[in-house]
């Protein structure tokens, strides 16, 4: 019997709009995969629809079926062997034709496909493989008029998307343009085997106290005969063989049992080493190997810790018996043409979330089920995966036929990523409880019975508490499911003592202060967060005229898909800072807001983790972008950090200290300055171990630069582990033209660790120009260089550009007098400009 092969098919393809049967529109495709958008751009028919506006001009390619075609030799195919056409990922209605005769129709984007053509190929030479893609937008309005009893109702997009199960932002998004892709989107291969491993999962067993695990490796077969196969497992760490056992298939199951003892376990980011063992399974038969398959997964436990406590309800995660404060982001798509995005990007965005002390990312609904070299990187860097399932903003029908789909979109891509340790909970939807909320949809919480939610204006509610909870408990037992994100035990979802909530009455909603964000988080902030501009090198890239380089220009408009965002941003910028009408200065300050906003945010969360768990995770609406837009996201398209990136990164150390006097709203008092005010003083420290540190907090003069009065110094301070030391609360008394700050830090065995410095708001009130900054170069390599940073007064938000291929270690820092920082700058070479800098008042 002959082993496994297989025969990627990426070559040789070529495509035509599926209405021109002509012989001369068919033309080259690079490669596959691909989507029809980057095929068009390969053959000058089509304009980047990334830039200035031409996403408009490509609105036409949304509305069109296209057809793909591959002329293939047949393979070698040895006695007693099948061949298998293989789609990992079509894009979306799909009709696949070979020699002309159709052998498969698929309308889920999210699935894979197998189909047996070993009868279809039985003559030798050439055959053609043809694939139609139907227009998913008008499939997707046909579907909506064929179903009138239905409720179409959702934010974002056409509300006929929900009849689609397609990834939901291609029907544009509020941060995405509105670009429709089709084609082979995922891999396409040729397999030919006699046998072959269709799955390999295991399920562990973690003692207690972390002294052994017993690992249990199951393996699922897939024979064409009636022969003896034998299965040997090993299970390998490090790339060295610790244990194997060999099993003889029952009804094509594959089992095997492992006791390790000791084990060394995958952790977070922060928390221990992401150790992955290997276990893999070679099958044989009549002393042939068949087949062979490996998969790399974790030893832990996590668990969501769901409580009753003086808060209401608590909502956190234990990893290995470890409470985690979960510090993070959102994460969406991180293209508009998918195929765009390479294992290496993946993994540049996961390991600056590392760098940034971030440990969990939400894999949110809208999107996709990520590629497999995504979640590599999560297991491989410790930031633990929230995966929703993708559903987003909706009310979703549920006639039989897309339930069916639905399962088996489900039951793929929960088998396809078990084996992953990142991945810590599954999550039913994103928000379309709240659209159940608000559009008065029927919601019974004590109404238990599921064949009757079928029968509500709100059908979705079965997918999420019936069908996907199921396909949860079956296929991957372990792992926690939550109905939907927000959501609390059926209580209404913005809710702030149970479950998640996403809180927007920052920037959305009542448009609050963002210096009291923390007084408005919940259990868990899953959402929340506040617009910036990108860097002005990504706008260099998107905005062609140099006309159109001002803030409020018609394409820069174009690029921020928000609802009302001129007006959003104009009023968060107007209420804090001194505005500008030059771009670059304009861009800096709506990233000085959006920095202060994660701030305020994350600083007062992180502090309430040690409150019994009051907030048990904070993830910022949003890492990424898909396209160069203006959004929400922390880092642009081009993986440029903002300065929100560092303040969010500061916040999430190990050990950090916080300052903040009592917010006093100058909108309420008419502008009228406060006479006293409180100020608090604490540590959060995310160590499992006890700590003695040295604390201080200096009170310095904006306008001199001296101190007005004595530091406070507390020195053996005993910092708890895992939570928050409260230091200290006092009083401040305002001297009349004397706006001060609070300066903090603290230092363990020596070495400063953390820093923060509390300003009086708003900014705009402040005088911040000749503020006596030094940048002093203390000592440089080839590409490497360290910057000492001085000031004779104090100063706010130093940001550094962003440029391709150099990181600095730290930015969108404030400085005060007596407290020199140092940042490294990485990348920059020798002879390469010097990385310009701005500062608020500069």
């Amino acid at each position: 019997m002959a082993g496994f092969a297989q025969h990627t098919l990426s070559a040789g393809w070529s495509f035509r709009d599926s209405a021109d049967e002509s012989p001369e529109a068919w033309l080259p495709v690079p490669t596959v995969p691909s989507v029809v958008q980057q095929d068009l751009q390969a053959n000058g028919k089509l304009q980047d629809p990334f830039i200035g506006f031409n996403e408009l001009s490509a609105r036409w390619v949304n509305e069109k079926s296209w057809t793909y075609r591959n002329v293939f030799q047949k393979p070698d195919v040895p006695p007693g062997s099948a061949i298998f056409l293989v789609f990992d990922g079509l894009d979306t209605f799909a009709k696949v034709k070979l020699d002309g005769q159709t052998i498969l129709e698929s309308d889920n984007m999210f699935l894979a496909h197998r189909v047996d053509i070993t009868k279809l190929l039985e003559g030798d030479g050439e055959h053609t493989l043809e694939i139609d893609f139907d227009c998913a937008l008008l499939r997707a309005r046909e579907l909506r008029k064929q179903h009138p009893d239905h409720k179409w109702v959702g934010f974002n997009g056409d509300p006929a998307r929900l009849s689609v199960r397609k990834a939901q932002y291609h029907w544009g998004w509020d941060w995405g343009p509105v670009l429709m892709t089709a084609g082979i989107w995922r891999e396409v291969r040729l397999e030919v085997y006699s046998a072959r491993i269709s799955d390999l999962w295991t399920e562990l067993e973690l003692a207690t106290d972390h002294g052994n695990a017993q690992v249990s490796a199951f393996a699922e077969l897939e024979t064409n005969s009636d022969t003896s196969y034998k299965a040997t497992f090993t299970l390998s760490l490090y790339g060295q063989e610790i244990a194997k056992a060999v099993a003889t298939p029952e009804s094509n199951v594959a089992k095997a049992t492992f006791d390790v003892q000791n084990p060394s376990l995958w952790w977070p980011n922060g928390y221990g080493d992401q150790t992955l063992y290997e276990i893999s399974l070679s099958l044989e038969a009549g002393g042939n190997k068949l087949h062979q398959v490996s998969k790399k997964f974790g030893i832990r436990t996590a668990e969501v810790v769901q409580r009753p406590d003086k808060h209401g309800k608590s909502f956190f995660f234990r990893i290995n018996g470890i409470d985690i404060f979960c510090g993070g982001a959102c994460w969406i798509p991180a293209d508009s043409l998918l195929t765009n995005i390479t294992p290496e990007r993946y993994r540049k965005w996961i390991e600056l979330m590392a760098v940034g002390h971030q440990v969990m990312i939400r894999v949110w609904g809208g999107g996709i089920y990520e590629d497999e070299s995504f979640y590599q990187a999560c297991d491989e860097v410790g930031i633990m995966v929230w995966q929703d399932f993708m559903f987003g903003c909706g009310n979703y029908p549920t006639w039989p036929a897309i339930l069916e789909s639905i399962e088996k979109e489900a039951t793929y891509n929960v088998r396809r990523l078990r084996h992953h340790p990142s991945i810590v909970i599954w999550v039913g939807n994103n928000e379309d409880y709240q659209v159940q909320e608000q559009q008065g949809l029927t919601y019974n919480y004590e109404d238990k019975d599921p064949q009757s939610w079928l029968q509500t204006d709100f059908p979705a509610r079965y997918i999420y508490e019936k069908l996907l909870p199921d396909v949860v408990k079956k296929t991957s037992p372990s792992t926690f499911y939550h109905p939907g994100s927000p959501w609390g035990d059926g209580k209404i979802s913005s809710d702030p003592t149970v479950g998640d909530m996403h809180q927007w009455n920052v920037w959305h909603g009542t448009q609050e202060k963002y210096q009291i964000f923390d007084t408005l988080g919940g259990r868990f902030n899953s959402e929340f967060g506040m617009e910036a501009f990108p860097h002005l090198a990504t706008i260099d890239y998107f905005v062609e005229n140099e006309a159109d380089k001002y803030p409020q220009s018609h394409v820069l408009d174009f690029h921020n898909k928000a609802d009302g965002h001129e007006r959003r941003i104009a009023t968060y910028l107007v209420e804090n800072l001194r505005t500008a009408t030059d771009l670059e200065t304009y861009v800096y300050l709506t990233q000085v807001v959006q920095a202060e906003t994660m701030m305020f945010g994350y600083r007062g969360w992180r502090r309430q983790w040690g409150d019994e768990r009051h907030c048990g995770g904070a993830l910022l609406w949003q890492l990424n972008d898909c396209w160069p837009t203006t959004s929400w996201a922390i880092v642009d398209y081009f993986l440029r950090p903002k300065p929100a990136f560092y303040a969010v990164s500061r916040v999430l150390r190990p050990i950090a200290i916080g300052v903040r006097r009592e917010h006093h709203d100058w909108s309420v008092s008419h502008a009228q300055p406060p006479k006293t005010g409180k100020y608090e003083l604490w540590v959060a420290s995310s160590l499992r171990k006890e700590l003695a540190g040295k604390v201080e907090l200096r009170f310095i003069s904006i306008k001199t630069g001296r101190e007005i009065h004595d530091a406070i110094v507390h020195e053996n301070v005993t910092i708890v582990p895992n939570g928050t030391t409260n230091i200290l609360e006092g009083v401040l008394d305002y001297v009349a033209d004397e706006p001060h700050v609070l300066a903090a830090r603290v230092w363990v065995n020596g070495e400063l660790l953390a820093r923060d410095v509390d300003w009086p708001q708003p900014f705009k009130y402040l005088d911040l120009s000749d503020r006596g900054l030094e940048v002093t170069r203390i000592s440089r390599t080839d590409d490497e260089q360290k910057l000492e940073l001085s000031t004779r007064k104090p100063l706010k938000c130093l940001v550094f550009e962003e440029r391709e291929g150099v990181r600095v270690s730290d930015s969108a820092i404030d400085l005060v007098p007596g407290d020199d920082q140092i940042v490294t700058i990485k990348g920059l070479r020798r002879g390469e400009p010097q990385l310009k800098y701005k500062f608020l008042g500069q």
